[in-house]
C-alpha cells in the first residue's frame, strides 16, 4: 500500500483549478461590463423583476446594484476566490473556514446550474455577449467547479458538520435579497418574488431549495469522503 498523496498537489491539479478561476473570474467580468454599460437592452415585462433601470450613465448604479443581488453572481465569486486560493497553494488552504467556503462554492454553484438549466434557461432571452457570460456563469463554471472537485479534491478537509455552517452564506443572500426587494418592489427571480406571489408561496420555494441545498452538501462531503477512502487504498 502507497502512501497516500492528495491530487489536489499535483500540476494537474493546479492547471484546473486554475482554469476553473479563471472561467469564473471572466464570466463575472463580462457580466459586470455588460451590467455596467447596460449594453443590451432589458427584454423583461415584469415590473417586479430586475431589468428596469434608466439607459445609459443614470442607470448604472441600478444596474450594478441589480447585478450584485442576483445569486449566481454570489455563487460564481465565492467559486472564483476559493478556486484561486487552490490554484496559488492547495497545500496550505487547510483551515476549517476554507473548507465550508469550499461547500459553500459547491452548493451554490450546483444550486445555479441546475435552477438555471430547470427554470430560468427556457424563458431567458439572450443575445451577444450575453451568451458568453451567461455560458461561463451558469453551464461552464458549475460543471467544472463539480467535476474538479470529483478529481481532485482537495481530499480530507470536508465534515458533515460544516454543511449547516455552509448555508449561512446563502442565508444571508436571501435576507439582503428579501429587504431590498422590499424596499424596491423588485426580485432578481421569479421563484423569489413576494410582490407576484406573496411571502407564502416563496417561503415554501424557498424551503424546498434549502433542503435540495443541504443534501448536496451532505453529497460531497460523501464524495469527498469515499474518494478519500479510494485514493488511499490505491
Amino acid at each position: 500500500m502507497s502512501a497516500y498523496t492528495s491530487p489536489s498537489g499535483t500540476p494537474t491539479a493546479r492547471k484546473f483549478f486554475a482554469v476553473t478561476a479563471i472561467a469564473a473570474w471572466l464570466g463575472l467580468a463580462v457580466s459586470f461590463v455588460l451590467n455596467l454599460l447596460g449594453t443590451y437592452p432589458n427584454t423583461n415585462e415584469d415590473p417586479t423583476l430586475f431589468g428596469f433601470n434608466e439607459t445609459g450613465s443614470d442607470g448604472a448604479i441600478g444596474r450594478l446594484s441589480d447585478f450584485l443581488s442576483y445569486f449566481t453572481i454570489w455563487s460564481n465569486l465565492v467559486v472564483a476566490i476559493v478556486m484561486t486560493l487552490l490554484w496559488r497553494n492547495s497545500s496550505r488552504v487547510s483551515t476549517r473556514l476554507f473548507a465550508v467556503l469550499r461547500i459553500d462554492a459547491l452548493i451554490m454553484i450546483t444550486v445555479t446550474g441546475l435552477v438555471y438549466a430547470l427554470v430560468l434557461a427556457p424563458v431567458d432571452s439572450l443575445q451577444g455577449w450575453q451568451l458568453l457570460s451567461n455560458s461561463l456563469l451558469h453551464y461552464i463554471t458549475p460543471v467544472l467547479t463539480i467535476v474538479v472537485f470529483i478529481v481532485f479534491g482537495p481530499r480530507k478537509q470536508l465534515s458533515y458538520d460544516q454543511v449547516l455552517p455552509a448555508l449561512l452564506l446563502p442565508m444571508i443572500w436571501l435576507a439582503l435579497t428579501l429587504l431590498r426587494g422590499a424596499i424596491v418592489h423588485a426580485y432578481p427571480y421569479g421563484f423569489i418574488n413576494v410582490a407576484k406571489w406573496g411571502y407564502g408561496t416563496v417561503f415554501v420555494n424557498l424551503v424546498v431549495i434549502v433542503i435540495i441545498g443541504l443534501l448536496f452538501g451532505l453529497v460531497f462531503v460523501a464524495i469527498d469522503r469515499f474518494a478519500s477512502k479510494r485514493q488511499r487504498a490505491i
